[in-house]
């Protein structure tokens, strides 16, 4: 189930937003929105590359919570700036989606994870 949100949240998720919300260019926001999924990048510059357990959120540069502040800057500017705000803040948002459903299935797991206190706090709350 976590495999399926995620890449629902990645790929298809974005053409509803970009329908719902953008319905002249929905084409041209769509592939915006889909382009801010290069902000993974930053994964090359992890050792290793790829972990199956590791949360992105404040672990990767373009997913800190310094960039997620810069990315709600970007909501606040003119298209297409406001589009790609909106495409990299999705994009943390199904990761923060994907770092709960490593969280709860085995918190353990994420206790060295930089966004640990978020995860406790969002975990509370629900």
């Amino acid at each position: 189930m976590q495999t399926f949100v995620h890449y629902f949240l990645h790929i298809a998720f974005p053409l509803v937003i970009a329908i719902i919300f953008f319905k002249k260019e929905w084409k041209k926001t769509y592939l915006i929105l889909l382009a801010t999924m290069l902000v993974d990048l930053d994964h090359l510059l992890a050792t290793p590359v790829f972990e199956a357990h590791r949360c992105s959120i404040n672990y990767h540069p373009l997913h800190s919570y310094y960039a997620i502040l810069f990315y709600i800057g970007l909501l606040f500017l003119k298209k297409p700036f406001k589009i790609i705000g909106i495409g990299l803040l999705f994009h943390m948002f199904t990761d923060l989606v994907d770092c709960l459903f490593m969280y709860n299935h085995c918190a353990e797991c994420m206790a060295a994870s930089p966004a640990i206190e978020l995860l406790e706090f969002i975990s509370s709350i629900f």
